[in-house]
């Protein structure tokens, strides 16, 4: 039997506590019957390669690729529920960072100036950030240039050097930046939020049996009362698992066509 692949790459700003906590999903994971589940992580440079690997036994990607290119290909496993401001439940929102300098400033104020966006396909980074914009632009433009940095860690240093004045950020990787890596938002500032959007969900290849996806849901429900995991979970935020509909991360599409809608098919 292929052994399988496993990731959760999304959070990384505590790489040791991903692994702690995947050696205790994993333990479990085994204990119920999967043996093919790997002893441990990959962290995949190519995600969307990674994601449509029909081996992939778990991962974690983002709302509007589900919606999108990974549509039909992938199957919804659950999402977590994280502890950090501009969430609730499994809801969550982008935090808008800018320099102290910014601070004061309403959202309209930002006209002109420019953004940084992690990647174009990223829901907090890029399509909760059109969203927002498109009631604000005029002829398609906002802002007067934007930059793609490739990640939300590269946006955030983006705006702390004065190379970009705003980004969007999903909450949770800027609470995890708070909780690791404090110097790394130094200077910065919230000056607002997105509207929210499901959180980010944790997927499986479209060829997982029923069974074995079943038998994930439940040991991720009952991770929280597994003491091997506890530090892990209280070290990334992590509070609840939730098996919602795959319905929800619609919000996401509509969001997009909201923008294009007013007139803003790209953040500009």
């Amino acid at each position: 039997m292929t052994m399988g692949l496993a990731s959760l790459p999304m959070y990384v700003s505590n790489r040791g506590a991903v692994a702690q906590l995947w050696a205790a999903v994993a333990a479990k994971l085994r204990e119920k019957g999967l043996i093919y589940t790997p002893h441990a992580l990959t962290w995949p440079t190519d995600l969307h390669a990674h994601w449509l690997n029909p081996d992939l036994l778990l991962s974690q990607t983002c709302g509007y690729p589900l919606m999108d290119d990974l549509a039909g290909k992938v199957q919804l496993v659950g999402c977590f529920q994280y502890d950090a401001p501009g969430c609730e439940g499994i809801t969550c929102h982008s935090a808008l960072i800018a320099r102290d300098e910014h601070a004061t400033l309403a959202l309209e104020d930002f006209r002109g100036l420019r953004a940084a966006f992690n990647v174009s396909n990223s829901q907090s980074g890029y399509n909760a950030f059109r969203a927002l914009f498109a009631p604000l632009s005029t002829n398609g433009k906002f802002f007067r240039s934007t930059i793609e940095t490739g990640s939300h860690r590269l946006s955030v240093d983006a705006v702390r050097s004065g190379m970009a004045d705003l980004a969007s950020i999903d909450c949770v990787t800027y609470e995890g930046l708070r909780r690791s890596s404090p110097e790394a938002i130094q200077g910065l500032h919230v000056v607002g939020y997105t509207a929210s959007y499901p959180g980010l969900p944790l997927i499986t290849s479209g060829k997982t049996s029923a069974l074995d996806l079943e038998t994930m849901r439940s040991v991720l429900a009952s991770v929280f009362s597994n003491p091997h995991a506890a530090q892990a979970l209280s070290d990334l935020g992590i509070v609840g698992f939730e098996n919602p509909p795959a319905q929800i991360y619609q919000r996401c599409m509509d969001m997009r066509e909201a923008a294009i809608a007013l007139g803003y098919p790209t953040l500009a």
